[in-house]
């Protein structure tokens, strides 16, 4: 679904099909092309659950925010591959519980910063702010003016990084990159990580895979004992490492999850 309403059109490859307006289309969105439509299309095609599986990748989102807010009492947020805004975006979330929350997106995707004023519609007593960089590019990350301005490092930080790790590779040391984003954290910093996996459904998620890297979008998939490396030296929060459906479930999921029909591990863990 093209859009006609300023945005960067030489910037945005409207011919790919895209991650996250792949994502957008399969959750419902509006923020898509017609090249993301045909591959959703055909990857839910290939595994019907595609859509039960990005559902419950959300509402861990959700669920591990609201933990974050209320029970750790975690007052900041750095959010790393944000994707197309879908309310409740994160800074709604969490300033539904502690209004006075501070939230910086990042996302190197030009489509996401067209669309940012949804993420930047804080309530007056918190904050928000974007910036456009690469995840593979830590260091420009943490030397953002937007995140100094916006974030107290000498305070505890949330640090997300939701559905998006299954897309580096080996090369890119995907483990030295989260470890890289959460040294300059404070002591009581927190990481909420989802990290995609086969273990459950290897076939389905195989032939998944196989149409997004046709699409040049490779994966890396996991095993359980490859998502507990990104939490080494941090202290798991019950229930630890876990697909995402059995993360702290708050009864609303409205229908039976199998496990099968879910392809991503969550967990929520407090740097010493």
């Amino acid at each position: 679904m093209s859009h006609d309403d300023g945005w960067p059109a030489d910037r945005i490859d409207t011919a790919s099909a895209h991650s996250a307006r792949i994502y957008d289309y399969i959750l419902g969105g509006k923020d898509y092309y017609p090249a993301d439509k045909e591959a959703g299309d055909v990857m839910a095609q290939e595994w019907p659950a595609l859509p039960i599986h990005m559902r419950a990748n959300r509402d861990f989102m959700d669920r591990a925010v609201t933990y974050l807010a209320r029970e750790a009492g975690i007052r900041q947020f750095l959010d790393i591959g944000t994707g197309i805004p879908t309310s409740p975006n994160l800074h709604e979330i969490a300033q539904s519980v502690a209004p006075a929350s501070r939230v910086v997106y990042v996302d190197n995707d030009p489509i996401v910063l067209t669309l940012s004023q949804g993420l930047l519609a804080s309530t007056t007593e918190g904050m928000t702010s974007y910036i456009e960089a690469d995840m593979l590019d830590p260091d420009t990350i943490l030397n953002a003016p937007e995140l100094r301005e916006t974030l107290d490092l000498d305070q505890p930080v949330a640090l997300t990084i939701i559905a998006i790790v299954h897309f580096l590779l080996d090369e890119h040391d995907a483990t030295g990159i989260v470890k890289r984003l959460l040294e300059p954290l404070p002591s009581g910093s927190y990481l909420a990580m989802s990290v995609g996996t086969a273990d459950f459904a290897p076939e389905d998620v195989a032939r998944v895979a196989r149409e997004y890297a046709a699409r040049g979008l490779p994966m890396r998939l996991r095993t359980r004992a490859e998502a507990g490396r990104f939490f080494e030296g941090l202290d798991l929060v019950e229930p630890g490492i876990v697909q995402v459906h059995k993360w702290r479930p708050d009864g609303t999921e409205g229908e039976m999850i199998k496990d099968e029909d879910i392809a991503m591990y969550g967990a929520v863990a407090r740097k010493p």
